[in-house]
């Protein structure tokens, strides 16, 4: 698999051939809607490890291309480092090893009814999935549970040997409730009414794993949500239940704000038989213009998780979306509008604008102007943004990734990690 960035001049045509493989294939992959109007810096994801040399080529440039000294690629290919090029000459591009690596993603339906789209979404991805996760089981004021829809999402998960987890959260009318989260976390009568509602649930519909993700937790709560979390583990263990935890990204011990300080890493490490880290959102619908999740922040909210987690139990966030902000960026000014990264490549096009690659961040982004006048700056994710994220799974051998959420199209993605990961099946 390589990762062909579109250049001025570029067609459908001319990159199926330079790569020997077909057109067909090329627009499966990379879900593309106008293959015959390629975007000028959007990233095509190619089914194959072989580059052909065209004209102009150097071991050094396509070493570039490839994120590889040119000396490594020599060495690879068994020539010389000073070798001159032929054109249509072979090279192959070093891949690297598959591993194992288990994989979970959120689905959410809004509304009174799971969409056709929604649903489909999770059919076609299950299969790459260790985890399928329905969002979420609200916890009322009393311990009780409000389910989310779930229409033929465990049938989806059974057809595909994907096991379900049960996401409890304390999110009410539609927000994080800093009141539920104390409840949860303090009172007895809701803790013990709660687990029960979560045991019966869990076998009742088949789920595997219980999930929790309480934020907005209050900061003089940490001990009692990591006293809740040794209990649900104790009750939840004796009926064959896993148990994991979502995490605010956090790079020190020390750091402050609500959604932070109640989520100990250390402690849910030793507790939890897995947690998700939150890494995303840097970049979120009422904040500024940036990548939702560059890749040193990310990378350094790994480095901290991993001095009091395990590797083994780390699965590393990952969104699935971009944001379309308009410009001038106003604090409690609308929010940005949530795009899929094929819906932000449709928007670059329509708009006439070529796409950039903020080498910092590792995250495509462009400006365009809308037919009101207003300046817009959109950021999504692409190929190379997704394998900036897989080489850190990789590079500290975590467990795996864990995708927030289903329904927004990329095809780039799932097509990326079947290619580079055997994904745990449990069930």
């Amino acid at each position: 698999m390589l990762i062909h960035v579109v250049q001025p001049g570029d067609s459908i045509y001319d990159i199926s051939n330079r790569y020997e493989t077909s057109v067909d294939e090329l627009v499966q992959i990379n879900g593309l809607d106008r293959p015959e109007d390629l975007v000028v810096g959007q990233s095509l994801v190619i089914p194959t490890n072989i580059y052909v040399v065209q004209n102009g080529d150097s071991l050094s440039s396509i070493a570039n291309r490839f994120n590889m000294s040119y000396e490594q690629l020599a060495l690879y290919n068994e020539i010389s480092p000073d070798s001159i090029l032929q054109i249509g000459q072979e090279i192959e591009i070093p891949q690297p090893e598959r591993i194992d690596i288990t994989s979970n993603a959120y689905v959410e339906p809004i509304g009174d009814s799971v969409s056709p789209t929604l649903e489909q979404s999770a059919r076609a991805r299950a299969p790459y999935l260790t985890y399928l996760s329905p969002f979420s089981y609200e916890v009322n004021r009393d311990g009780t549970l409000r389910p989310p829809l779930l229409n033929d999402f465990p049938a989806i998960a059974a057809e595909n040997n994907t096991a379900l987890m049960l996401t409890v959260t304390n999110i009410e009318e539609g927000e994080f409730s800093e009141e539920i989260g104390r409840l949860i976390v303090t009172d007895e009568n809701v803790q013990d009414k709660l687990l029960d509602e979560i045991i019966q649930t869990a076998q009742e519909i088949g789920y595997q794993d219980v999930h929790f993700d309480l934020e907005f937790l209050p900061a003089d709560t940490r001990e009692d949500y990591n006293q809740f979390l040794r209990k649900a583990k104790e009750r939840l263990s004796a009926n064959n239940l896993m148990l994991s935890t979502a995490l605010a990204p956090k790079s020190s011990a020390e750091q402050t704000g609500q959604w932070y300080e109640a989520h100990d890493y250390q402690a849910h490490g030793e507790i939890v038989d897995f947690v998700v880290l939150m890494t995303y959102e840097w970049g979120y619908s009422y904040g500024p213009p940036m990548a939702v999740s560059p890749i040193e922040p990310v990378r350094g909210v790994v480095e901290y998780a991993l001095t009091v987690i395990p590797p083994e139990k780390i699965l590393l966030g990952q969104n699935l979306y971009g944001y379309d902000w308009t410009l001038p960026f106003q604090e409690g000014g609308d929010p940005a509008e949530a795009l899929s990264p094929n819906q932000a490549i449709q928007r670059a096009r329509e708009n006439n604008q070529d796409i950039e690659f903020d080498q910092e961040a590792q995250a495509p982004f462009f400006f365009y102007w809308d037919e009101d006048g207003n300046q817009h700056e959109v950021w999504f994710e692409d190929a190379r943004s997704i394998q900036a994220k897989f080489d850190l799974i990789r590079e500290h051998g975590l467990l795996g990734i864990s995708y927030w959420k289903l329904g927004l199209a990329f095809p780039q993605n799932w097509f990326m990690l079947n290619e580079q990961f055997n994904i745990r099946k449990i069930i």
